[in-house]
């Protein structure tokens, strides 16, 4: 499945979220935006099967949009091996503002880490269905990162595995690679605050 920018405008303003116009024309007011794969029916399929969006104005006015596929989602292992007796999290779509910030990953190397609450689903019964219940939402800084798979240079994950316990994961090093870029591009100019957007690909007008 490929998005276009307006797809995604579209989706995000529909939701009422906010949509970063650049209005103060300098370039790079990143809009990353997440993309949950809805015919999975919330089954565990830990595959790379979700997208994540980064959208911007370059410095001439132009719109700029790269789509890559991702995990929105825990891999099998994490759901089967929990790390929270809670439960295995599962972040709810929506609009977290100033939630992420460009840091280390485990200490490793450069990605988003969470910096402000994030809303995530706790899911404990291990029977690889995600389970999306009121009841069992949590609200907190959990590490749920924006950061890449594989650490191969030209290379691309294929299974989620381990990668993800509830981070949004990135499948390809060069696309992570590239997004990371654009990011360290739009905190020279912006600072260091970073908004992530959660939808459906339900929520796409196709």
């Amino acid at each position: 499945m490929s998005y276009t920018l307006e797809q995604i405008q579209y989706a995000v303003r529909s939701k009422g979220y906010k949509w970063f116009n650049d209005s103060a024309e300098k370039g790079y007011d990143v809009n990353i935006v997440g993309i949950r794969n809805s015919s999975t029916k919330n089954r565990v399929t830990n595959a790379f099967d979700d997208h994540i969006s980064i959208s911007y104005k370059d410095f001439d006015g132009s719109w700029k949009f790269h789509c890559y596929a991702c995990t929105t989602d825990p891999g099998t292992y994490w759901v089967d091996n929990l790390l929270n007796p809670d439960g295995v999290a599962i972040v709810v779509p929506g609009q977290y503002r100033g939630s992420h910030k460009i840091g280390l990953h485990q200490g490793k190397y450069e990605a988003l880490r969470q910096k402000k609450p994030i809303k995530v689903w706790r899911d404990d019964n291990k029977d690889n269905i995600y389970d999306h219940v009121a009841d069992d939402i949590q609200e907190g800084v959990f590490g749920i990162n924006i950061h890449r798979a594989t650490a191969r240079v030209h290379r691309e994950s294929t299974r989620v595995d381990k990668w993800s316990a509830g981070c949004q994961v990135i499948a390809a090093y060069d696309d992570f690679a590239e997004f990371m870029e654009i990011v360290n591009q739009a905190k020279n100019i912006h600072g260091n605050s970073f908004s992530y957007t959660l939808i459906e690909s339900a929520d796409i007008k196709t």
